[in-house]
């Protein structure tokens, strides 16, 4: 979700779903968790939700203790380099 999220911030939740191959439902309630535990918020504008995320936010998991969201999107948020 917050990959999906972080490369299109304004989708639907219909996208959100598709992206992350769950049911809408499924996805709404996801999206309602995150926002409640701080990693993301969610701005109305219009019709329209706009997602931002929060990359400072910590990682919940004692193994992942002192690693942040950026610290696991970073990686695979890196495009490759053009050829050539």
């Amino acid at each position: 979700m917050l990959l999906c999220l972080s490369r299109e911030p304004n989708f639907r939740l219909r996208d959100i779903a598709g992206c992350a191959g769950i049911t809408e439902r499924a996805a709404h309630r996801i999206v309602s968790e995150l926002c409640e535990a701080g990693y993301i918020t969610r701005h109305r504008m219009g019709a329209r939700n706009y997602y931002e995320l929060h990359l400072d936010q910590p990682l919940r998991h004692p193994y992942e203790k002192g690693a942040n969201v950026g610290d696991l999107l970073r990686p695979l948020l890196k495009r490759p380099d053009p050829p050539e």
